[in-house]
């Protein structure tokens, strides 16, 4: 990508050059990739046809709607012959460390948001052109070569036009948005395709009359306010492509968390306790591994019906010991099982760390099986 420097307010003088890489249905294709007899199906990793929710979904089963984290009896539901994978998070991992060696032999700054996603900075470079256009296919061709996996990026001089741009021409393409281009595109992009507006925001927004990029331009930063509290600042910013964001190698994590749903309903507290040791044992070996622990401790409980109940509790100092974190635990399920008497998916988390600064991580489990 060559940059043109134009004069514009909305606009920083110094442009960065910023690349998001987004695998394409990553855990469906590694699957695929490793088993032929999938290939060209609707599947879903994770779950199963009564059971749990789906990890991911291949792109022949996204046809039918299927999507993550849809419970796995209503993707059945809308794909009869959806095929149930089993997950391989070790696996994930192998994959997604041999694609992040590839972008930290091109830039340090990489920001990595999941196993199959990541910011990478390409303003300055170990290798390559300075292109960030040609960069990015560089990269998107190493990642086929090493993998046998397909990628899409989004190239641009920001984050968010960079995340958003890695959507339009998915799977397996690239869309550039240059400084110049910026204003047009997204003056016609529609609101639901802005990254950051849910599809509860968009059809309150559709709603209200604002269906594209213009029609949230035409509002000034206090109606903005007005309109979607707090957050309409953000939009009033990422419509004038204001993100002055950097890609930052070393986000710390607001929380980290577990969670499990089962392959058959947990009904008694002796059952229920046991299967929050081992996540409590899960989310302590983490934050013992970063040597980063939280003052809160929050419960999450799902009934066989989806209803979703969470307790939390907040302490003066860090839980530091493993015991510790599973005493409240056990006092957050036995003050709450009244309420909810059997689960199909426990969950624990610990935030408020000492370090914080990032998103939360969440823990790779495998979905519907026993530990």
């Amino acid at each position: 990508m060559k940059w043109k420097r134009k004069a514009n307010r909305r606009l920083p003088t110094e442009l960065r050059k910023i690349i998001h890489i987004d695998m394409d249905a990553f855990f469906a294709s590694v699957e695929q990739r490793d088993n032929p007899e999938l290939r060209g199906k609707p599947i879903a990793v994770g779950g199963s046809k009564m059971r749990g929710v789906v990890a991911a979904a291949s792109y022949e089963a996204r046809v039918y709607g299927v999507r993550s984290a849809m419970p796995s009896i209503t993707a059945k539901r809308l794909c009869p012959e959806l095929i149930f994978v089993k997950s391989s998070f070790d696996k994930y991992r192998e994959v997604s460390n041999q694609i992040r060696e590839i972008f930290y032999s091109y830039t340090d700054l990489v920001e990595p948001l999941s196993l199959d996603e990541a910011y990478l900075d390409v303003t300055e470079t170990k290798r390559g052109p300075s292109s960030a256009t040609l960069i990015a296919r560089a990269i998107r061709d190493e990642i086929f070569a090493t993998t046998q996996l397909t990628a899409s990026a989004g190239v641009s001089f920001n984050k968010f036009l960079a995340k958003v741009a890695s959507d339009i021409n998915k799977p397996n393409g690239m869309k550039v948005i240059m400084p110049e281009e910026a204003a047009g595109f997204l003056s016609a992009l529609p609101v639901e395709d802005f990254h950051g507006i849910g599809k509860v925001t968009a059809a309150r927004m559709h709603k209200m009359g604002y269906r594209t990029g213009a029609d949230l331009l035409k509002l000034s930063e206090v109606e903005m306010a007005q309109r979607f509290g707090k957050v309409g600042r953000h939009y009033y910013r990422i419509v004038r492509a204001l993100d002055d964001r950097p890609v930052n190698p070393n986000r710390n994590r607001k929380s980290v968390g577990a969670e499990r749903t089962y392959s058959e309903d947990v009904t008694t507290l002796k059952d229920m306790t046991e299967k929050l040791d081992w996540l409590a044992e899960k989310v302590f070996d983490y934050l013992e591994a970063q040597n980063n622990f939280g003052r809160t401790v929050t419960l999450k409980m799902k009934s066989p019906h989806f209803v979703i109940h969470t307790r939390s509790r907040s302490f003066s100092g860090e839980i530091r010991r493993l015991a510790d974190l599973k005493e409240v635990a056990y006092q957050l399920l036995r003050e709450n099982i009244d309420e909810v008497p059997v689960v199909r998916l426990l969950g624990l988390s610990v935030s408020n760390l000492e370090r914080e600064g990032g998103e939360g991580v969440q823990l790779l489990l495998p979905f519907g099986e026993e530990e």
